[in-house]
């Protein structure tokens, strides 16, 4: 039978509140997309690819696909930012000698090292919310509890003194802001680009005084870092601090947000990782997998390239719509469009694959495995009202604005045999 159903299209608030749909389409028959814009700046015309198979080849193709001309379907957003291309703007080789430096800060050791820490944050986190839920005040999952455990990690690795750790939150909802618009005018409007420049001078003395006295910080770590026998610039620091605040917070508080909402939905599979806790690594793949927290990123062609019997021309922008790559069939099975949480998957696409391949997965899955066991361990019935849930309604990534928690009750906390186990 045919498939038919809502067309693909990025710049529609329906589309963007379930892809999902459109996506189906794509694959089944328009796998290299031409989407045409409206002769605005607003609306530009680009391509998009949507098989796993496609997408998973073209991200490992730098030297075709490029990341030189930015991350959207918007020709000049890296200008409209007002930056130097950041790390996740360049291509092989000088993306690899940047990158292997801030992999030596992303190291298993250090990220390991962070575990009590996070720990030791979800478990007051979840005690003074049930504490608030119990006096009837309405927690939200999303900005109480998921969002805050990234925050509070980058706090800790760039070292940011205690009396200032409250702008760390505005600065991230910024650089959100900025994400789902995709650099578009009303992205731009506002108080977003002022809060982006405010976080660029606060770092930009923070390096200055970690290079004048380094410590055991991230920010210190570059400071000292050489390419070639030459320091990096304090404009190459402050990209990695963009890349790392803009890339690693909203994204992994989504995965958590994701996890609890798709469980509560699937309340069968929840009762099987309360039950065994080891489950959770597995279930969270899944989830991810599921629930994209990054639905689409572009590439840029360098050169005329057929995929899948289509030429695309040089100079394109190419959409990689991993959010639809994750739920191909071709893939995944028959089953790819249902959640599974003992799914067998070999990989996915979620966090990218290739020389951009995410460099922060393994803290996104460690902060997210401890909030998951945390969370359940203390609130084995936690859900979610998915009625009043707020959509973050954008072609690049996916979460939420809002998403008030139920069954946080505080009489759960600390009963004999809910104690989360580290997997």
């Amino acid at each position: 039978m045919p498939v038919t159903g809502p067309a693909f299209d990025p710049f529609d608030t329906a589309h963007l509140a379930d892809p999902y749909p459109g996506y189906r389409v794509l694959r089944e028959t328009d796998p290299v997309h031409f989407h045409r814009g409206d002769g605005t700046a607003a609306h530009p015309e680009f391509w998009a690819l949507s098989r796993y198979a496609d997408v998973d080849a073209a991200v490992c193709a730098p030297e075709v696909f490029s990341s030189a001309s930015g991350l959207t379907f918007f020709s000049d957003e890296i200008e409209k930012l007002g930056l130097a291309p950041t790390i996740v703007m360049m291509d092989p080789p000088e993306h690899s000698g940047k990158r292997r430096l801030l992999a030596r800060a992303f190291s298993p050791r250090r990220v390991a090292e962070t575990e009590p820490l996070i720990r030791g944050f979800v478990r007051g986190r979840l005690t003074e919310l049930a504490q608030r839920y119990d006096d009837d005040e309405v927690v939200d999952l999303h900005r109480d509890f998921s969002s805050q455990i990234p925050t509070h990690l980058l706090a800790h690795l760039f070292d940011i003194p205690a009396v200032d750790r409250h702008r760390l939150g505005p600065w991230v909802s910024a650089l959100t802001t900025l994400q789902e618009e995709g650099f578009r005018p009303a992205g731009l409007e506002g108080g977003a680009v002022a809060a982006v420049a405010e976080m660029f001078e606060y770092f930009g003395v923070l390096i200055t005084e970690r290079r004048a006295a380094p410590g055991e910080d991230l920010i210190s770590a570059l400071t000292q870092a050489q390419i070639d026998g030459e320091t990096l610039t304090d404009w190459d620091i402050l990209g990695f601090c963009f890349v790392i605040v803009a890339g690693g917070n909203d994204t992994t508080g989504n995965l958590i947000s994701h996890t609890v909402a798709l469980l509560d939905a699937h309340p069968r599979q929840r009762e099987l990782i309360v039950a065994d806790p080891g489950l959770i690594p597995g279930a969270l793949t899944e989830c991810l997998r599921f629930e994209s927290s990054v639905q689409a990123l572009a590439r840029t062609t360098t050169r005329e390239v057929t995929v899948a019997g289509v030429t695309i021309p040089a100079g394109e922008k190419v959409m990689m719509l991993y959010g639809s790559a994750n739920r191909d069939e071709r893939e995944f099975g028959p089953t790819a469009e249902q959640l599974d949480i003992r799914r067998e998957i070999p990989g996915h696409l979620a966090f990218a694959r290739g020389p951009h391949f995410c460099i922060g997965s393994h803290f996104a899955r460690l902060q997210a495995r401890i909030a998951v066991e945390e969370l359940y361990a203390a609130h084995p019935e936690v859900g979610v009202d998915s009625g009043a849930a707020v959509r973050a309604l954008s072609p690049f990534t996916r979460g939420f604005v809002s998403l008030p928690a139920t069954g946080l009750g505080a009489t759960r906390l600390g009963a004999p045999g809910l104690t989360a186990t580290a997997t």
